[in-house]
């Protein structure tokens, strides 16, 4: 079993784990299936709309998918949400991403 069938396995016996839904988005960034990463990242954030980290790596996965709106408008919801939960070092990497994507 590989380590996306091994995160799999777990998130079927525990879906509602965001460390492991984490786990299983950046192993997917890992094999290059951003597309499926990007997914993954969504659904903890419908589940947890203040998991910083999530708002940050979907942003970059949508950016190298040619998304450059859609990452824009995720690192402005990451930058929202830091301002709720006073994340200023999640607010500082949110923005830094946002101003690197060209207008």
């Amino acid at each position: 079993m590989d380590r996306l069938d091994a995160l799999r396995s777990m998130l079927a016996a525990d879906p509602g784990n965001n460390f492991l839904q984490y786990a299983l988005a950046q192993e997917l960034v890992k094999s290059g299936d951003d597309e499926a990463a990007v997914a993954a990242f969504q659904s903890i954030l419908d589940g947890d709309p203040d998991y910083q980290a999530a708002y940050y790596h979907s942003g970059k996965a949508l950016q190298r998918l040619g998304r450059l709106e859609e990452a824009s408008a995720k690192y402005r919801e990451g930058i929202a949400a830091s301002h709720r939960t006073g994340n200023s070092h999640a607010r500082s990497e949110l923005e830094v991403a946002l101003e690197e994507i060209p207008a």
